[in-house]
């Protein structure tokens, strides 16, 4: 969860096992309107959750890849995204692979971060990129590309630890690579 203003954005939000107890201490933190992004399909998770306990007391709203919608059972608060928008306060989608794949990273300037969802992996203090096709491989890397030219400071990933300085040098770094595949 990141403060953007007086907004909160809320990137892919997992509730683990104590539910309520997390639930209780971000409602403390949640401010103003509310964003939820989510990268992924496989990441919608709780976000219905959060915009039914917090819709009466914020604006809420969910942005992700039209296919996001079809894990939801109330689509009233979701906003689809093909990738190339710019929403609230600067934050920007981007479409990667092609054709276009259903996982949208979300570029956050007021945090100089960039969010991805399972394309790019925390391994081993740096970045990989996690093909789900073999053969679209190179496509899929003249897509990152361009990100990593952005000013961005941190790298969010849902696998693996986070890059939290230089994160558009090592995430160029990281394009360099051959493809990370399992163990």
């Amino acid at each position: 969860m990141l403060r953007d203003g007086r907004n909160t954005i809320v990137i892919d939000p997992p509730v683990g096992a104590e539910v309520e107890k997390l639930l209780s201490a971000l409602d403390q933190i949640v401010r103003g309107g509310v964003r939820i992004l989510v990268t992924t399909p496989f990441h919608v998770r709780q976000s219905e959750l959060l915009w039914l306990r917090w819709r009466r007391q914020h604006d809420v709203t969910i942005f992700g890849h039209e296919n996001c919608a079809t894990r939801l059972n109330d689509r009233s608060a979701f906003r689809p995204l093909i990738g190339g928008e710019t929403l609230d306060g600067g934050v920007c989608a981007y479409s990667i692979g092609r054709p276009g794949s259903a996982e949208i990273p979300f570029e956050l300037p007021s945090h100089r971060a960039l969010a991805f969802g399972d394309t790019v992996l925390g391994i081993d203090g740096g970045l990989r990129v996690w093909p789900r096709k073999r053969d679209s491989y190179e496509q899929l890397l003249s897509t990152l590309q361009p990100l990593a030219h952005l000013n961005v400071e941190r790298v969010l990933v849902t696998h693996g630890d986070p890059v939290l300085s230089a994160g558009a040098s090592v995430l160029a770094a990281g394009l360099r690579l051959p493809a990370w595949t399992r163990p």
